[in-house]
This record gives C-alpha cells, sequence and structure tokens, in this order.
C-alpha cells in the first residue's frame, strides 16, 4: 500500500495490447472515477467502455465506496478500457484477498497477452502475401 502526504491510496498497473494503466484507488465518499484529468464520461464516451471499466467494481458492490484515478498510455480507447478494468481488478485483490476467486471466475484478473504480430519481411503486412500470379 502507498501512502500519500494527505490521503491513502492503493496502487496498481494493468496492460493490455500498447495500453498501461496506472490505476489509483482511494476509499472516499465521493465516488468519481478520473481518466488523464477527465471524467469517465469524457475520457470514454461509449457506455459500453464506461460499463467495462467499473465492471469489477460492480461485480463486487463498492462502485460507491472508492474513488478512482487512472493514467493511461498507448493503445486504443477499448484497450486502454480493460487495463484499466485489470488495475482496478488487482487493488480490490490487495485490498480484501477473499474477492480473488469471483474476480478470477468472472475473468477479470485475466491479463489478455494478444498483441498485434509484426510485420514480415517480403510481406505486406504480418501475413499478407502480395498477390501471386503464375506468368
Amino acid at each position: 500500500m502507498a501512502k500519500s502526504a494527505d490521503t491513502k491510496y492503493i496502487e496498481a498497473v494493468g496492460r493490455r495490447k500498447r495500453a498501461v494503466a496506472r490505476v489509483r484507488m482511494t476509499p472516499a465518499s465521493k465516488n468519481e472515477v478520473i481518466v488523464n484529468g477527465k471524467k469517465l464520461e469524457d475520457a470514454f464516451t461509449v457506455s459500453d467502455l464506461q460499463k467495462d471499466v467499473l465492471s469489477p467494481l460492480r461485480a463486487q458492490g463498492v462502485v460507491d465506496t472508492y474513488s478512482v484515478s487512472a493514467k493511461v498510455n498507448g493503445g486504443g480507447i477499448v484497450s486502454q478500457a480493460e487495463a484499466i478494468r485489470l488495475g482496478i481488478a488487482r487493488i480490490l485483490v490487495e485490498t480484501d484477498s477473499n474477492l480473488r476467486t469471483a474476480l478470477k471466475k468472472e475473468g477479470y484478473l485475466k491479463r489478455d497477452p494478444r498483441k498485434k504480430e509484426r510485420k514480415k519481411f517480403g510481406l505486406r503486412k504480418a501475413r499478407k502475401a502480395p498477390q501471386w500470379s503464375k506468368r
């Protein structure tokens, strides 16, 4: 557990593809989610991504208990949302180890290892070859 000057917070890192999220949660009466200095609704305008970010908190019924602050770099908006979700789930396990089985069963603690495959020489993309002609 890391400490700030005036408030206690717990920090965890979540990753997905090229997105890396540093998530901090503080127990607070004022429940707000801030991503890169913006409110959650401004950072992720799609409602499915907003639900995806808060899904570990909703699964445990502690949405109103914590205030979340996240800094995310890289990736697209879906990858960033999933990286924040993983960071929040890791923090919940750190606060209460009894939540681990429930979060693991829902798949929130699983780090998705899939990444973009590199381009190979002689090909147009990772696997796309130039058009073949017989003559």
